[in-house]
């Protein structure tokens, strides 16, 4: 699983979500890829999940950019503790994403196998997403 090799904090406020997405909200990369259309916590297994399933679907017939990164720490109490006692561990870690975000670029394979592979991806995610071009939405 992706997590960071050092922080700066251990722990971090929850934080909220508001607004949409000003960096990383353009294809960079690859000729097709898969953009946030809400808000939400894509955790670092997640990522992996979607990655593992494009990687399936084009079956090592192109190239794939992850464009998003889990660095902020999502902490648990455990089970049954009473309340007190400080801020529980980190348990896994997250990456943020607003509206408008990229994720997943691909590029060296046809329109038809992306899109697919995308989709497929974008169903292992906790939000809506959807499948853009280079050029034009699809």
């Amino acid at each position: 699983m992706l997590s960071p090799k050092k922080v700066k904090r251990r722990k971090v406020f929850t934080g909220k979500l508001r607004g949409t997405a000003q960096r990383g909200s353009s294809i960079s990369f690859g000729d097709f890829a898969l953009k946030a259309t809400a808000s939400g916590k894509m955790t670092a297994q997640q990522i992996e999940a979607a990655r593992v399933a494009i990687n399936r679907k084009i079956k090592r017939g192109g190239k794939v950019w992850i464009r998003v990164f889990p660095d902020k720490p999502v902490t648990k109490k455990p089970a049954e503790t009473r309340m007190g006692k400080g801020k529980g561990s980190p348990e896994y870690w997250v990456a943020p994403i607003k509206p408008g975000r990229i994720l997943y670029e691909l590029s060296g394979v046809d329109r038809e196998l992306a899109v697919r592979a995308l989709t497929l991806a974008g169903n292992k995610l906790p939000f809506a997403t959807k499948v853009i071009a280079k050029e034009t939405t699809l």
